[in-house]
């Protein structure tokens, strides 16, 4: 699928390729992945509408969210989002699948979640799926021998279990590079408050919520301090825009 590339110069990309290009797995250094957070947006800032992202987005989002998949080794999914948006395998597309094994990767991303309250939703697609690969990061005891996919538990002391610690985890255990977070906004703001994300890929979806409670791109206490982010690149596809950011650490 091609995008019209705004800034910093003026281009027709493939987004497939234009992804790739940006080599997000050898920006990761020893102690972490290199990790990027994914989100659409209306242009009044609400990150869903009647509690769901899909609304928002369009064809183009949606390319960039499976292209995106692509290129990760891992997707950080907060619980909340796993439940409402109903997940299943990471990449369902046989295609796609091969030609991560053709570059030497595994076939489809590892699915991470980072729970203190243990309220995983076990009943959705994702844990259904027996070539689905998941590590959940917990503080309670957990039982997801039930799970038809390849389910890790990995238990820590509760005043271990941070964001800071689960990345480290997935890092030195997992040999996670490239790690893509898909939110929700309570995962995003936890990652901020932890210096722990690196980019921001944001499409501001060409419509408005109009008000109502759903939510913005992050949520929880604020930061001691505005974040400084720097604007890497500019797409646009039929009056949505495609704005990649890095975060100041």
């Amino acid at each position: 699928m091609q995008f019209s590339k705004l800034w910093p110069e003026s281009a027709t990309v493939e987004i497939g390729e234009h992804l790739s290009r940006l080599g997000l797995a050898a920006r990761a250094g020893a102690e972490r992945p290199y990790t990027v957070v994914n989100f659409v947006a209306s242009v009044d800032g609400r990150a869903t509408f009647r509690g769901r992202s899909g609304p928002l987005g369009d064809d183009g989002d949606k390319e960039l969210f499976l292209a995106l998949r692509r290129e990760a080794d891992a997707v950080l999914v907060g619980t909340g989002t796993l439940r409402v948006e109903r997940y299943g395998r990471m990449l369902k597309d046989p295609e796609a699948r091969e030609r991560r094994q053709r570059r030497g990767l595994p076939p489809e991303p590892l699915a991470c979640i980072v729970t203190r309250t243990g309220q995983v939703p076990f009943d959705i697609p994702l844990f259904a799926e027996p070539e689905a690969r998941v590590v959940i990061f917990t503080a309670t005891a957990l039982d997801a021998s039930a799970a038809a996919a390849d389910v890790e538990v990995v238990t820590l002391d509760p005043g271990e279990l941070t964001f800071a610690t689960a990345l480290a985890g997935l890092r030195n255990e997992y040999d996670i590079r490239a790690l893509l977070c898909e939110g929700g906004p309570s995962v995003f703001g936890a990652l901020l408050h932890e210096r722990v994300v690196d980019e921001l890929f944001l499409t501001v979806a060409p419509k408005l919520a109009g008000g109502g409670m759903n939510p913005s791109l992050t949520s929880g206490p604020e930061l001691p301090e505005p974040a400084p982010m720097a604007l890497q690149s500019v797409l646009e596809r039929e009056g949505s825009l495609f704005l990649r950011y890095a975060i100041a650490d």
